[in-house]
């Protein structure tokens, strides 16, 4: 069966649901309170996809969640609700979630005797359906108006017009037009896999089918010479990556690529991505969140080819690698952070959005964050100050 036995109780005293829910994008409500339970959300204000409610912080072991419409469960829960988010094989679900934890547990991954015969088997894990959609070109002359309202013009839309179209989903009853589609490959040679889709009202989706494990949004300003690409710029959205080349063209030149993991960080999305461009360096672009900092951590330990455990403190991150631990501060670069305790080479930079802003869209758009990542301690007691005197007023 196993090279060794798998210990789910032994896994769970490592890996809590707040570890696996961070590593999956969801960030902490600070607004809910911090305290016997914390509420993580997945998504914006706007646009939240989830919501859950963790108990017993402190204690990884007894980590439990509940949503409101009253599921629950624990870390296992999430891994096996979240599967195909992470990049493991097995022949049923409980291989899988055993490969997962071990990875956050930082062990090694129990190795199965079916593993190779299940792999030859499943190569391809989504099947995306081109058929299901109606495809055309963005037309340069009639740029659609959801690019203006996102401040991105219209020289920016026809310079990155070959790496979008225009999309319509045969199947959708409710709507009848066409969205902006980013499609995704997995190599220059393999055809597309599915597409990242924004429309007008805040509207996001993928395509059916999209594989998000392995391919992602690739625009190649290199004109298809992958050798030549020195920088590789990774962002949670296309439109992110566009708002980025539009604010930073001056500083940037063709031998560069711009790529979009949508929202869903997936190992081999980066790993195969930098196998496309063997000379380049990536940079981590990812949003000022929390989640946009475990997303660089994790982008860093694999292109730098070592083992991480990330986990969320009251202060920051607690990272541990190459037999170290330590904390990083969201607030600030986390690639000097890093190389402060243990040794990287320069195989990454970092060039997030500006401090006071979100994600490089909003940073476009001028929309700043009201709130910081995680309060300083100077930010605590300014905070208790203005509580203790307004409280004194009468």
């Amino acid at each position: 069966m196993t090279d060794y036995q798998v210990n789910f109780r032994e896994l769970k005293s490592r890996v809590g649901v707040d570890d696996v829910a961070y590593a999956l994008g969801y960030r902490l409500d600070r607004k809910a309170g911090v305290g016997k339970y914390i509420e993580l959300v997945l998504g914006d204000n706007l646009n939240r996809r989830d919501t859950i409610i963790v108990s017993n912080r402190r204690d990884k072991a007894a980590q439990t969640f509940f949503r409101r419409d009253g599921s629950k469960g624990d870390v296992v829960t999430l891994i096996r609700e979240n599967l195909n988010s992470f990049n493991v094989s097995g022949k049923d679900d409980w291989q899988k979630v055993a490969k997962v934890m071990a990875r956050f547990a930082n062990m090694p991954e129990p190795e199965y005797k079916e593993d190779r015969e299940y792999v030859k088997s499943s190569t391809v894990s989504h099947i995306f359906d081109e058929s299901r959609y109606e495809i055309k070109p963005v037309d340069p002359k009639r740029i659609p108006r959801i690019f203006s309202q996102r401040g991105i013009s219209d020289e920016s839309v026809r310079h990155l017009a070959p790496f979008m179209s225009l999309i319509r989903d045969t199947r959708n009853e409710n709507f009848d037009g066409f969205n902006i589609g980013f499609p995704y490959t997995e190599s220059a040679e393999s055809g597309i896999k599915g597409y990242e889709i924004r429309g007008l009202g805040g509207y996001k989706s993928k395509a059916a089918g999209t594989n998000s494990s392995s391919a992602a949004w690739v625009a190649d300003l290199s004109g298809g010479k992958s050798y030549l690409v020195k920088s590789v710029f990774f962002f949670e959205s296309a439109f992110d990556a566009i708002a980025f080349y539009q604010m930073n063209k001056a500083q940037l030149n063709s031998n560069i690529a711009l790529v979009s993991i949508g929202g869903t960080f997936s190992d081999r999305q980066i790993t195969g991505t930098m196998d496309r461009f063997p000379n380049a360096r990536a940079f981590d672009c990812f949003d000022n969140d929390v989640a946009g900092r475990v997303y660089g951590l994790r982008m860093m330990a694999l292109v730098e080819n070592f083992p991480i455990k990330i986990s969320k403190t009251d202060s920051g991150l607690k990272v541990e690698a190459k037999g170290k631990s330590f904390e990083v501060d969201p607030e600030r670069s986390i690639t000097s952070q890093v190389g402060d305790n243990i040794s990287i080479r320069y195989k990454i930079g970092q060039w997030t959005p500006p401090k006071s802003f979100k994600d490089w869209n909003d940073c476009l758009m001028n929309k700043p964050m009201e709130i910081s990542l995680a309060p300083n301690k100077g930010d605590r007691d300014n905070k208790l100050t203005e509580r203790r005197n307004s409280s004194m007023k009468l």
